[in-house]
């Protein structure tokens, strides 16, 4: 079985139950395999991360095996403004916020389960250069920080890095230490370019933190806020407390 996300933002669970700690969010658009699937709730794996949790099955669409395969095989389109919003054949609106997908685009039209709605926003669909991962990071701004988030309207750490590298058509995990699986080790923090990410771990060692580098050892991360603050070899050091927040890990390249 196969669903979709026919709502703005729905929360991830942990566990099948309203409350149950949300690790994950779901944009509106986005398509996933149904693991289990009970009377209230169901497992669900995404197809663009493999993350794996529970949704309230009144919070998404049942799809078929064909439309799945097409839009896991297809261009993928993204909502490209902070927030827009489509509208359905009655003219009911929807808001979706930026990095939703547009599955099924054409032209302005697209489908959701058997339903289809107007869309008339900007999207993103390209591989861009590494120079605008730093811009698109900027979108995002004073977004509060929100454990599992990855909206506009509250974000993680690594909900932060992964939609920005979606939305600049790279696509990397969900979070911080499954990132910091992924890309290429730098040795030095005088080797990277913005872009590259840092990663940072707790007294266990355990990677728990990542944000984006910028010019000048500057970092833009969610921490509190997506704010930015300055990066040295020991790790984050934030002026307005004036001490280090983060202990430096590793810096990886992805771009």
């Amino acid at each position: 079985m196969f669903g979709i996300c026919n709502l703005s933002i729905v929360p991830l669970r942990l566990e099948p139950k309203d409350s149950s700690e949300m690790v994950n969010q779901l944009l509106f658009g986005e398509y996933f395999r149904i693991l289990e699937k009970g009377k209230k709730w169901s497992k669900i794996k995404l197809a663009f991360d493999g993350y794996e949790g529970y949704i309230d099955n009144k919070q998404f669409e049942e799809i078929t095996a064909t439309e799945f395969e097409t839009l896991h095989t297809t261009k993928n389109f993204y909502a490209g403004e902070l927030i827009d919003f489509i509208t359905d054949q009655h003219n009911n609106l929807t808001t979706i916020p930026l990095g939703a997908n547009l599955p099924f685009l054409n032209k302005t039209e697209i489908k959701v389960g058997n339903a289809f709605y107007r869309y008339e926003g900007k999207t993103k669909s390209e591989i861009l250069d590494k120079s605008a991962i730093v811009k698109t990071a900027f979108l995002f701004l004073n977004t509060p920080y929100l454990w599992g988030g990855k909206s506009p309207f509250g974000i993680d750490c690594s909900g932060f890095t992964q939609i920005v590298y979606k939305l600049c058509g790279h696509a990397i995990l969900r979070d911080a230490k499954e990132q910091a699986t992924q890309g290429d080790v730098l040795s030095f923090i005088e080797e990277s370019e913005p872009g590259d990410l840092a990663f940072f771990d707790n007294e266990e060692g355990i990677i728990t933190h990542v944000g984006i580098i910028m010019n000048d050892y500057n970092i833009i991360h969610a921490h509190g806020k997506v704010r930015i603050d300055k990066l040295d070899h020991s790790g984050i050091y934030n002026a307005d407390l004036k001490r280090h927040t983060h202990k430096l890990r590793v810096i990886k390249r992805f771009v």
